[in-house]
């Protein structure tokens, strides 16, 4: 696998410990809020983020050598 995928993964899961290493009862009660909502809104939620994903990568691959 690419390296860059690999530095892309290592990065996700910095940022994602930041929450529960920095502010877990916060983050505790953003994961209990979440597991509240409907199914569809996290459908909804997790598309988003997919899709907000999809554009910053294209946007630096085709605009980061400039």
């Amino acid at each position: 696998m690419n390296t860059t995928i690999w530095m892309a993964l290592a990065l996700v899961l910095v940022l994602e410990g930041l929450g529960p290493m920095l502010w877990p009862r916060l983050w505790r009660r953003m994961i209990l809020a979440m597991a509240q909502l409907p199914d569809r809104l996290l459908h909804r939620f997790g598309g988003g983020i997919v899709v907000a994903g999809a554009v910053v990568y294209y946007m630096l691959s085709v605009h980061g050598g400039s």
